[in-house]
């Protein structure tokens, strides 16, 4: 006769034993990723949507949110709650994780609450940084992954891209509000009517920024020139707007004569590697018409435009030699939740891609375009520009990455 167990003796029941799971050759590792509330007044983005939270929260992820991260983006903690993410309420305890996921980079006082050897996704915004920035990431070994050199699987860049369409668009309506009468502009509509010659708009650079200006400025009947060094891009932009429009190599003549005829001037040329070139001297903008304004895109990266210096959305205007200058870095901050959605949609699959191969490492080592965007790795810079920039030595990613075997 068979002994009863201890549990049934004192129970009466009969235990069920409930069967084992499989292991799993590629079980995911649960991510514990970090939403901060942004400490700069001006940024107004976050990076996750509540629905972005779920589908982590589902998939196995743990997801913490400081409150008050998405208000600005008009995304409620209830939201984020609902969604299952950790509402925490102070950004020690935020940072404390291993993935931090901001749009600003963080600060020094932030990178200080930040593990050993954890990683962070933020924006790099090479202007605004020095050298203390990359000796505090590389004092917590921390693994830097800047949203500006971030690659995807064609080549292209991800957040670029949709920064870049959401700002192309924005910067019409931006020039439209500084050219009206209400503004004490020169009162004049953006585009034309019946009768009335059309808005002379110059847009330098022929890339995604300017693509989007252009379907706006001719949307509205504006007349449009676009200058680039770049014959493809010129080429390709004039494909891709399906018309005719008038293009031109950037040279000081031909460049300063249109500039002397613009109302709206839009700056919206990238450096492929490190600082944007400056192509608009003081003197041009000297001769430009009273009351015209100069919309600088790329100030974020130093300026196309020798007489732009960087703004902010409290103040986002300054008037030198009578032209009006708009250079806020982060202009797609304006329309905050529909960048919210835009950047969701980017690093939603990626940290689902990430805990699939636990952890950020495994991405840089299987991914090279998730390493193109690493900056800072195990405590050493791994960009050269940024070692020549701070004067800082720099050892290359592919070599540390191969160290590790």
């Amino acid at each position: 006769m068979a002994t009863k167990s201890a549990f049934t003796e004192i129970t009466g029941a009969t235990p069920v034993t409930k069967e084992a799971p499989a292991k799993t050759g590629n079980a995911r590792k649960a991510l514990k990723i970090g939403i901060p509330k942004e400490a700069c007044s001006q940024e107004k983005r976050v990076v996750l949507t509540p629905e972005a939270v779920g589908l982590l929260v589902n998939n196995g992820q743990e997801v913490l949110v400081e409150s008050g991260a998405g208000l600005l983006s008009k995304f409620s903690d209830q939201e984020f709650s609902d969604a299952g993410a950790k509402v925490v309420y102070s950004s020690e305890e935020v940072f404390d994780v291993e993935i931090v996921l901001k749009v600003e980079p963080p600060s020094l006082k932030e990178i200080g609450y930040m593990p050993q050897g954890s990683c962070l996704l933020s924006a790099l915004q090479i202007g605004k940084q020095d050298a203390a920035f990359i000796h505090a990431l590389n004092k917590r070994k921390i693994t830097a992954v800047a949203f500006e050199h971030l690659e995807d699987k064609v080549g292209g860049m991800p957040v670029v891209r949709a920064m870049s369409e959401i700002a192309g668009s924005t910067v019409m309506l931006v020039a439209a509000e500084y050219l009206s009468s209400v503004s004490n502009g020169k009162g004049l509509i953006l585009g034309g009517i019946t009768g009335v010659p059309p808005t002379q708009v110059v847009i330098i650079g022929a890339g995604t920024v300017a693509e989007y200006a252009a379907r706006a400025a001719l949307g509205l009947g504006a007349n449009i020139k676009i200058f680039d060094n770049q014959l493809y891009k010129l080429r390709r932009i004039k494909q891709l707007l399906g018309q005719q429009v008038y293009t031109s190599t950037i040279d000081n003549y031909t460049l300063g004569h249109a500039l002397q005829e613009a109302d709206v001037v839009i700056g919206a040329l990238r450096a492929e590697k490190g600082k944007a070139k400056m192509v608009v001297s003081e003197e041009m903008v000297t001769k430009m018409m009273e009351g015209s304004i100069i919309i600088d895109v790329s100030i974020d990266q130093g300026g196309c435009i020798e007489t732009a210096e960087m703004t902010s959305h409290d103040e986002p205007i300054f008037e030198k030699h009578g032209v009006i200058h708009y250079c806020v870095p982060n202009i797609a901050s304006r329309v905050a939740r529909t960048a919210s959605y835009s950047m969701s949609n980017i690093f939603t699959p990626i940290l689902l891609q990430m805990a699939d191969l636990c952890g950020a490492e495994e991405m840089i080592f299987n991914y090279k375009w998730f390493m193109k965007g690493v900056y800072t790795y195990r405590g050493s810079l791994t960009n050269a520009y940024l070692a020549r920039k701070f004067m800082m030595t720099h050892k290359e990613l592919q070599l540390l990455l191969a160290a590790r075997y």
